[in-house]
């Protein structure tokens, strides 16, 4: 049985560039400080906020580039049971449509941390939380133009997680991880 814990809604952003390279953020701030991640936050659900307004305006507060409904796709879904026994978390994926030019990213710095722009076969080798390493980045690569969703439960040691959901881009070659 999970513990009673508060449930917290998010939704993480990968923006790719023409280069094909992912914005990531190296956290100051907890959850995960020291560690990289994508650019998202907490949905604003007691506003009524949407996952997609979520994705929006994140990617406009974090990375300063304003982004449409149509620049944005939802290609994820994760639930996590009782992360780091503190919240159970249920994570929405959003991935750019078509790269967004390295330009427009206008803020590389702000209170959170530090964004840069990684090549695709470095992220895996970057300090990302156990859950992002072994689920979210090889999924988020694995269903890019698709679809995917994941249980993880990190009330287990070592977490355990399945993918109840799994619809890969047909038209989309897997791309080689590290």
């Amino acid at each position: 049985m999970a513990p009673d814990l508060p449930y917290r809604i998010a939704v993480l952003v990968y923006l790719y560039d023409e280069q094909d390279r992912l914005l990531m953020l190296h956290r100051t701030k907890h959850p995960n400080s020291g560690m990289y991640s994508p650019i998202g936050g907490k949905v604003e659900f007691h506003r009524g906020e949407s996952p997609h307004e979520c994705a929006r305006r994140e990617t406009l507060e974090e990375a300063g580039v304003q982004v449409g409904y149509e620049d944005i796709r939802l290609f994820g879904i994760v639930s996590e049971r009782a992360y780091e026994q503190q919240h159970h978390w249920l994570i929405f994926l959003f991935e750019s449509v078509t790269p967004i030019a390295a330009d427009r990213v206008t803020r590389m710095e702000f209170d959170e941390g530090r964004l840069q722009w990684v090549p695709l076969d470095e992220v895996a080798g970057l300090g990302l939380p156990e859950t992002d390493r072994r689920v979210m980045w090889p999924n988020a690569q694995k269903h890019r133009g698709g679809f995917f969703m994941v249980e993880i439960d990190c009330m287990k040691q070592p977490f355990e997680f399945r993918v109840v959901e799994s619809a890969p881009c047909p038209t989309r070659a897997p791309r080689a991880t590290h």
